[in-house]
This record gives C-alpha cells, sequence and structure tokens, in this order.
C-alpha cells in the first residue's frame, strides 16, 4: 500500500478489505458513532446547567432551588441506570438507545417552556431518564467492539460525552442568553440527529447479537480468575468511594462554577460560560487520556494519579486570582477526568460478564452522587457563600490516598 509501483496483491496475499480488517474499520466506525451520539446526548445535557445563571435572574431562584433542578435530573438517572444494565446484560436491547435519546428530546422541550421550579425539576427529571437509559447499553456496545483495547474504546466514547459538556456553555452563551429560555427548544434537532445514529448503530448491535448467540460466545457472569469474592467486594467499595471523591467536586464546577466566577470576579454571563468551557473542554481531553494510558500503564497508576494529583491545584484554586482560577481549573478538569474511563474498564476487569451492569453501576453511582451534592452544596452556599463551597471541596481529591488498596489485576481477554 505504501509503494505505488507494487503490482496488484494476489489471492494468496492480505488484501487491504480482508474481512478482519473490515470488522476492525466497522468497529472504529462503531466506536465513532457511539461517541458522537454520546457528544450530542451531553450536549443537551449540559444545558441544563448552562442555563442556571438566566433562569436564576428570570424566574428568581435559589442555590437551593438551582440544586434541586440538577438533584432531579441525577437522582433519576442514578436509580435507573443500574437496572437498565443488570436488564439488558440479560436481554440486550439494540435500539433502546434511540428510545432514550427519544426522552431526552421531549424533556428538553418541556425544559424550554417551563416558568416554575416544579415543572423545571420535572423537565430535568424527563431528560436524566433518557439519559439513564443511554449510558448503560452504550458502555456495553463500545465495551463489544473494543476488540480488547478496552480502555481505549470507553475512552473514545466518554471523550464524546464529555467535548458535548464543553460544549453546553458556548451555545448557551450564543443562543440560549441572546435569546431566552425557549430559544432551548431549538435543541430538538441535536436529539433528532442522535436518534438517527443510534438507531443505525442499534441496527449493527442487533446483527452482532445474533451472531454471537449463533457462535455460542454470548457473555454470561464469571467469577474472577484470581481474586475472591471478598477481595473483589473490597477493590469495588474502593472504587465507589474514589467515584464519590471525583463526583461531588466534579459538580461542584457543573453546577456552580460559572455563579462563583460571576460573584468573585465580577464577570458577565457570557464570560463566566467560557470559562466553564474552558475547564469542560480540558476534562474531554483528559477523559480520552485516561483509558490509553491505563491499557499502557495500569489503570491503578492512573486512577491514583488522576484523583490524588489534583490535590494541589485544588486546594491552591480559592486562593488564586482571576487568571490563575481558570488555568489551575484546566489543570483541575484535565488530571480528574482521566480516573472514570481507568475506574470503569477496571471495575468491568473484577467483574466479568456484567458490563452492563457495572456500568449501570458506576453511571448511575456518578450520577446519584451529583444530585445530592447539587442539592447540598447549593444549601451551603445559601447559608454561607460559593467561595466558602469551593474551599470545603478543594479537600475531596485527598481520598484519592485510599487507591493505594486497590489489587493489581491482569486484563481478562474476551470478557
Amino acid at each position: 500500500m505504501s509503494n505505488p509501483t507494487i503490482a496488484p496483491v494476489s489471492s494468496e496475499s492480505p488484501a487491504s478489505n480482508s474481512p478482519g480488517q473490515s470488522a476492525e474499520q466497522t468497529a472504529m466506525m462503531v466506536l465513532a458513532s457511539l461517541s458522537v451520539a454520546h457528544m450530542l446526548n451531553d450536549i443537551i445535557q449540559s444545558l441544563i446547567p448552562a442555563t442556571y445563571p438566566l433562569l436564576r435572574d428570570s424566574l428568581s431562584l435559589s442555590y437551593g432551588d438551582i440544586g434541586l433542578i440538577t438533584f432531579s435530573f441525577q437522582l433519576t438517572a442514578s436509580l435507573l441506570q443500574p437496572v437498565v444494565g443488570m436488564y439488558t446484560d440479560r436481554k440486550p436491547k439494540p435500539f433502546s438507545l434511540a428510545i432514550g435519546m427519544g426522552m431526552t428530546l421531549i424533556g428538553l422541550v418541556f425544559f424550554s417552556q417551563a416558568r416554575s421550579l416544579v415543572t423545571l425539576m420535572m423537565s430535568a427529571a424527563l431528560i436524566g431518564t433518557g439519559s439513564s437509559i443511554f449510558h448503560p447499553e452504550a458502555s456495553r456496545m463500545a465495551h463489544l467492539a473494543a476488540g480488547g483495547r478496552h480502555g481505549f474504546a470507553q475512552s473514545l466514547f466518554q471523550v464524546g460525552g464529555n467535548f458535548g459538556t464543553s460544549l453546553g456553555p458556548l451555545l448557551a452563551a450564543a443562543i440560549i442568553f441572546p435569546f431566552g429560555q425557549s430559544s432551548i427548544a431549538w435543541f430538538a434537532l441535536i436529539a433528532l440527529a442522535g436518534i438517527v445514529v443510534l438507531t443505525k448503530v442499534g441496527a449493527w448491535y442487533q446483527k452482532k447479537l445474533a451472531t454471537r448467540v449463533a457462535m455460542g460466545n454470548a457473555s454470561k457472569p464469571q467469577r474472577h480468575a484470581t481474586l475472591s469474592r471478598r477481595q473483589v467486594g473490597s477493590a469495588i467499595g474502593v472504587l465507589v468511594a474514589l467515584v464519590l471523591s471525583k463526583y461531588v467536586y466534579l459538580v461542584s464546577f457543573t453546577s456552580y462554577y460559572a455563579l462563583y466566577m460571576e460573584e468573585t470576579f465580577d464577570l458577565t454571563k457570557q464570560q463566566s460560560q467560557l470559562c466553564s468551557f474552558a475547564f469542560l473542554f480540558a476534562v474531554a481531553v483528559g477523559t480520552f487520556a485516561g483509558g490509553p494510558l491505563g491499557d499502557r500503564f495500569g489503570r491503578k497508576v492512573v486512577i491514583w494519579f488522576s484523583i490524588l494529583g489534583v490535590a494541589p491545584f485544588s486546594l491552591s484554586l480559592p486562593h488564586a486570582g482571576l487568571v490563575g482560577t481558570v488555568l489551575l481549573t484546566i489543570v483541575i478538569g484535565a488530571i480528574l477526568a482521566s480516573a472514570f474511563s481507568a475506574i470503569l474498564v477496571f471495575a468491568q476487569e473484577l467483574l466479568p460478564g456484567r458490563v452492563g451492569a457495572v456500568a449501570g453501576l458506576f453511571f448511575g453511582f456518578a450520577f446519584g452522587i451529583s444530585a445530592i451534592a447539587a442539592a447540598l452544596l447549593g444549601e451551603l452556599a445559601d447559608r454561607t457563600s460559593l467561595q466558602f463551597v469551593f474551599q470545603v471541596c478543594a479537600y475531596l481529591p485527598l481520598m484519592g490516598i485510599i487507591a493505594a488498596f486497590l489489587p493489581r489485576i491482569e486484563r481478562l481477554e474476551g470478557v
């Protein structure tokens, strides 16, 4: 292929369109499609917190009210995701992702017209329900198409979502703030695009499932080859605690960072949204790096560094000026985000054959912790200040020290 003077390959030579290469190309297209769908899904989700400054002023919301909106969205996602994951482990549903995106579309339209706290919460809950259907089965599809590179596959899938999340503040600044809350309805077009992409991915998944069943390769729950149940349980407990520290700290940014920048440095709404974009874009970059680094150097090393390594920067953040705050949040976002792909794949290797259940558990727990934390941090901000909230949350990355208790495990092939 590299030398144009070489004659066409014979039938005995490995052709460029051999079955193995064709399957690999198809798998990459599926992973790319899942990443794009994740981006579209999370653009919509990120519009909720991105509109908080606008909703606070137009509807006279308190920080506690804002926390309740996030709570409604995150709670529905957290409660349903483990259930969806366990169910689809036993009975995969190839087109459930498109259905979930449809529910997100409906919730988005309702959110654009909501004029009270209750209707905002109900609309956000419907968007959260769509998210709960999307994540476990999409993560399973990424695992299935990984070809053994599970860290890379999860990172590619996750980076789409985080990149979409980073676009939310930009889109809010460019469209929603100038034209008002009702302009959110235009983003239903993004949900429609997601439905189209996910319908095509669902068709691939349906064929893949039929092939695996015909060959007798259907995934079944297994025990880890070398670790006892107690060791596996302890390791899962450590991973859950690390997710808790990561997402409580992360939600302080996703829900209140723009408001913090407005209050602390007297920025405009558009300027504060640009700061949010810088943080969330750094999160996307860190997410993409985490999986491949885990494949290469070991997931335990990445997990340890990505949480505990944030501590020096998080402790410095509340005392920095405007430029220092922006730079520190970029570093924090990039390092902190590298953890989740490594944590998720680590857990899937601890519990082989339970890809959907593990994805649902960890996505659900992350969303649930975020929901509770958003509500509690909002109440704390009402009673004290946003500056105090960020000072308290700065100590959370120190929990990364418990990654030392994770076992060293070898990747199980073909799980």
